[in-house]
């Protein structure tokens, strides 16, 4: 990058356009767009998408930086500036597709300092819809990451949201749909995406080169707290379990609006701890303590269902043992024999049965482990999935 591109940044900052790190590598930058950049849930999954990338440098986008949107990414900037009349061209760039004021070098009758790459990636199907007016704007090349629940809730497509306002338009501009797994390309291509422009690409996580040594003392289950998870599935099993004199104890990471359902379990069952969210670190140091990973989720009543849980490569990555519901994107993570249990959605008799036999079967245990973290060196590496989608982006731009 050249000298004077710092100086550059700065002007745009005073200007309440960017908040661009002046000291971006030579990558060539390009546009990734997260409407509300920072959620704590997301971080560790939508970091690693970009973590094998070498000749393109994510910059982030969005209408709203949270306080930890820091984490995400080296480079974000808020849409539309600061202020009240930032806010007002966000409102404007949200309900009409009005593009504010950008930073410098992104337009083509502007000085392209620094040289930015004509492709943009959305993530979420709703970014999609919003970032389109935007690609259409700059000319850049479209894809857009599917994560699943983003395509399967009923309320993303009622009649008038902007999604369903703006969705024949994306399929037909985007050069492609990235899909977390096959079962969010199958909802995608329902909702009329052409074959064509479906790539099942999972998500990926660092693999070391050996499983990291592990003390089986609890279930863990890692997550949001909401419906699809399971969470009534899980607290009906480990009921079960306690009535069977399986003391095992269960630590639940995350929160949500089904806290309480968990409370209450705790009060009526020893061994439950909520721990709340928790940096990857500690994540990863409950892994090592986890007789095995807990996914039972469901369908829920609104259609909200997984793509690939990415606790579950994490999980497989670190030789924790999953049991997780037949379903989705978890049946095809699990798909391989010993890389996992997996259980009929909803079904909390053979999730109890199940969890029983992870931790009175050690070699039922041994092999689970070794077999998932076999699928995770192979197929869920993310070092290998990022350099495919970053090639996947450079095929649009030559």
């Amino acid at each position: 990058m050249s000298a004077r591109v710092p100086v550059e940044w700065r002007i745009a900052k005073r200007r309440g356009i960017c908040h661009l790190r002046p000291d971006m590598p030579a990558a060539r930058p390009f546009l990734v767009y997260r409407d509300r950049i920072g959620a704590v849930s997301e971080l560790g999954f939508l970091r690693r998408q970009y973590l094998g990338f070498s000749r393109l440098r994510p910059v982030w986008m969005g209408r709203t930086l949270l306080p930890a949107a820091d984490q995400v990414g080296e480079a974000c900037l808020r849409l539309g500036g600061n202020g009240v009349i930032g806010a007002l061209r966000r409102l404007a760039f949200r309900h009409l597709g009005a593009v504010p004021p950008l930073p410098l070098g992104l337009r083509a009758d502007q000085d392209r300092a620094p040289d930015w790459a004509p492709v943009m990636h959305a993530q979420f199907a709703r970014g999609g819809a919003l970032a389109l007016p935007l690609a259409r704007a700059l000319g850049h090349s479209l894809f857009v990451t599917l994560h699943g629940g983003d395509v399967s809730k009923h309320k993303n497509w009622r009649p008038g949201s902007l999604l369903a306002q703006r969705w024949p338009d994306l399929v037909g501009y985007a050069a492609g749909f990235v899909c977390v797994s096959a079962a969010v390309a199958d909802l995608a291509a329902a909702h009329g995406v052409p074959v064509a422009k479906l790539i099942v690409l999972p998500i990926g996580v660092a693999v070391p080169d050996n499983p990291p040594p592990r003390q089986a003392k609890a279930y863990l289950f890692v997550g949001r707290f909401v419906e699809k998870k399971g969470i009534t599935v899980l607290a009906e099993a480990m009921r079960r379990l306690r009535r069977q004199g399986n003391d095992t104890p269960l630590v639940c990471v995350g929160d949500g609006p089904l806290r309480p359902l968990l409370e209450t379990l705790l009060r009526e069952i020893a061994g439950v701890t909520l721990t709340g969210w928790l940096p990857p670190d500690q994540v990863q140091d409950q892994m090592r303590q986890a007789a095995a990973l807990l996914v039972p989720s469901i369908i829920a009543a609104g259609g909200d269902a997984e793509g690939l849980p990415s606790v579950i490569p994490e999980a497989m990555a670190q030789g924790v043992p999953v049991i997780g519901s037949d379903q989705g994107g978890i049946a095809e993570a699990l798909a391989q024999p010993d890389s996992g249990l997996l259980t009929s959605p909803g079904d909390a008799a053979a999730l109890a049965l199940a969890m029983d036999r992870v931790v009175r079967d050690a070699g039922l245990a041994a092999r689970l482990s070794a077999g998932g973290f076999q699928t995770a060196q192979r197929d869920l590496n993310c070092m290998v999935q990022s350099a495919k989608l970053e090639s996947l982006l450079l095929s649009a731009i030559g």
